[in-house]
């Protein structure tokens, strides 16, 4: 099982945890990557994209020129699709762009994200990460005492103070244990958690 000190956000070292090889040393299969990744941003999309077919379009109801004698081709309305401001054929309408992708795979995707930060001395663990007021600067006081350029901070519960002191910064990102997920971890190139929040977590993917 994979070691790590435990820090307190002075960066003093004030114990060590023992990490559960099942969720922070998997083989790291980079194909889930982007099928779970795939899977997410899917779900992101509005799917409120739309266009007017020929029905929809306002006017066209008048035959715009008698049917012979023109010398043209004959047309019965200007809102069909190959005049100017016509309808699209066959064009977007609102639907959802979410499909399904089984637990298992998005637990395994988990598990691989959290091994290769694991792999990569990117992982930190806090004793507690807890901030006496609202103040930005001090979150980024932590960052760069553990010299962060970005992170992802996943907490237990929902901490309104240490929300709030990092909704500022650009590359920061701060998440319950509930809302962990594949691609705020391979966003971001460190991955701090609490103790607790390493418990959770172990608890919910361990095998």
């Amino acid at each position: 099982m994979p070691t790590l000190d435990i820090h307190n956000t002075s960066r003093e070292t004030v114990g060590s945890i023992e990490l559960n090889d099942a969720v922070f040393g998997a083989e790291v299969k980079e194909h889930l990557f982007h099928t779970v990744v795939r899977y997410q941003m899917a779900k992101r999309r509005a799917g409120t994209h739309a266009v007017k077919g020929r029905a929809q379009v306002a006017g066209g109801g008048k035959k715009p020129y008698r049917q012979k004698g023109t010398g043209r081709a004959r047309q019965g309305t200007v809102s069909a699709p190959h005049y100017r401001g016509g309808g699209v054929v066959h064009g977007p309408h609102p639907r959802s762009h979410a499909h399904k992708l089984p637990k298992k795979v998005r637990a395994a995707a988990l598990r691989c994200a959290l091994s290769r930060r694991c792999e990569e001395s990117a992982l930190t663990v806090f004793d507690a990460f807890t901030l006496p007021e609202t103040k930005t600067k001090l979150f980024a006081g932590v960052m760069n005492t553990f010299e962060f350029g970005d992170l992802l901070l996943v907490i237990d519960g929902k901490d309104e103070t240490v929300l709030k002191s990092a909704r500022n910064l650009p590359k920061v990102t701060v998440l319950p244990v509930e809302g962990l997920n594949v691609y705020d971890i391979l966003k971001h190139r460190n991955l701090a958690m609490t103790s607790a929040a390493v418990e959770k977590i172990t608890a919910r993917l361990g095998e």
